[in-house]
């Protein structure tokens, strides 16, 4: 229902998918009294993400593949240092473990735990895991990335000294 904002359709269903050449997704939400629109980008699109400018940066990775969690933490970690710092600060970060419901028990498998401590060691402000194909916690997420997005527009900003807070 997300992928098409307010225009929605009400129930139960299979989600439109969301294609590359769509983006930005663009959702109109109201909270606290007031309106947001977010704008989401996937820096898999052929578009080149250094240009962007956030105000908040989801580092997403697979909890059942260690490769994306290490990807996450070397490489695209740094990227979001070096290309989005604004007024000597990054921006707000969230870590978020996808695919919660192909989590069986083998090696190589992240649990909420190591995905945890890993956030907390690159000082991210939030960390989440939730289900595209499950629903599991999809909500919970969004309303979180609408919280800490909104809190940018504050003057302390959304940026902690250090930790993060798990959903």
């Amino acid at each position: 229902r997300l992928s098409q904002g307010q225009n929605a359709p009400k129930g139960p269903g299979p989600l439109p998918k969301l294609r590359d050449f769509d983006q930005p997704f663009i959702f109109e939400i109201s909270m606290y009294n007031r309106p947001y629109r977010f704008e989401f980008y996937d820096t898999a699109c052929p578009e080149n993400y250094t240009l962007l400018q956030p105000d908040f940066v989801i580092l997403c990775f697979d909890v059942t593949d260690r490769r994306s969690l290490i990807n996450v933490s070397r490489v695209w970690r740094k990227d979001v240092t070096r290309h989005y710092k604004k007024d000597g600060d990054d921006p707000p970060l969230m870590m978020l473990g996808l695919k919660r419901d192909a989590r069986v028990e083998e090696e190589g498998v992240i649990y909420p735990q190591e995905g945890y401590r890993i956030a907390q060691e690159m000082r991210c402000d939030r960390y989440a895991e939730c289900s595209a194909l499950s629903g599991e916690l999809v909500r919970e997420v969004f309303e979180d990335i609408a919280r800490t997005a909104a809190k940018t527009t504050t003057d302390a900003g959304g940026l902690t000294q250090g930790g993060c807070i798990v959903m």
